[in-house]
Parts: structure tokens; sequence; C-alpha cells
């Protein structure tokens, strides 16, 4: 086995399918056992500073809330800076923040403008690409604070919502990267 279907069949063996949650009719797909197992844990932190180094990095952005639990490590691994984006109201004076649409309704999220500089690029890490609207604002939000996006990567990116093209146009050539689609 290559390297890469041996990250790809750890990652998948330590994700658990959960039907009907957190409504009738959705698989949720839970990386709490991931998590729990410090051999894949450390194999996706591993790749994604990998991501990070080749992408340029100067700084991992996670977004709320697993987002944390996957970017933070990946920038102490990669030796660089991390910054949280947070849903509004969270953050402690002064903030940037970005409104977005959700399937029924809109949202927002915040982000403290003086962590990021022109000289930055961003790496933003999340656990799942669906739809892709919040990665999307986090996107705008980076750029307006002045830096620029050196790509996004998740663990998980669901197919068959096509937030990809969504993500693509946004991203303006920077890359994408999924570990798993599904």
């Amino acid at each position: 086995m290559t390297e890469t279907t041996d990250i790809t069949t750890l990652l998948l063996s330590r994700i658990r399918d959960v039907a009907d949650h957190p409504e009738p009719g959705v698989m949720f797909k839970d990386i709490t056992p991931l998590l729990a197992d410090p051999a894949a844990f450390s194999a996706l932190t591993d790749a994604f500073a990998e991501i990070a180094e080749r992408t340029g990095a100067t700084k991992v952005v996670g977004l709320e809330a697993r987002g944390f639990i996957l970017g933070a490590p990946v920038a102490v691994r990669a030796g660089l800076g991390f910054v949280p984006v947070r849903k509004a109201g969270k953050l402690p004076g002064a903030t940037l923040s970005q409104a977005y649409d959700l399937e029924y309704g809109s949202a927002e999220i915040e982000i403290h403008a003086e962590d990021l500089t022109a000289d930055d690029r961003i790496l933003i890490v999340d656990d799942v690409l669906a739809t892709g609207g919040t990665a999307e604002a986090s996107i705008q939000l980076i750029q307006r604070a002045g830096a620029q996006v050196a790509g996004v990567a998740v663990l998980m990116e669901l197919g068959f919502l096509n937030g990809r093209p969504r993500l693509e146009a946004a991203l303006a050539g920077a890359p994408l990267e999924a570990l798993l689609t599904v």
C-alpha cells in the first residue's frame, strides 16, 4: 500500500457513521473515535502540517468548533501561529465580522483582525466541507483583514453537497485539499 492509501484507510477506519443525527435522514460523520486514537490523530495532524508547509502558510485559521481541535495542533506541528474564527459575540475586543447565508437563515463569524497582517498567508482548517458557506465566509473575512488565503484543508468533503465549486471560485486558484471524499 502507498502512504496515501495507508492514511486514507486509517482515517476512514476511525470515523463512525451515526444514523439519524442530528435529525432523521442525516448520516452524521463522527470524528471523535479518530481524535481518541493517538496514531490516527497524529497522522491527520502530520498530513495537514504538510499541506501548510506546501502552501507556504504563515498561520493556520481554525473554524469553530472542530476546526479548533484540528487546526491548533497543525499550527504547533508546522511551527505557525493559530487564529480562531468564532461565532459572532464570542471574541473579546475589536473584531471583523462576516455574515453568510445558511440553508435556513443566516449566521455570522468573527476574527480578531489584529492577529492577521498583509504578510500572512493563511491555511484554513476544518473537519468537513459541506455546502461551503462557512469556509467561503472565512475566506472573505481573512481577505478583509488584509491577509492572503494560502488554501483550505479539510478532513472530509461531502461531495454530494457541492461545496467545492463554491469554494474554488472564492479561493481564486489557492488549493482546496480534502483528505477524504465521501
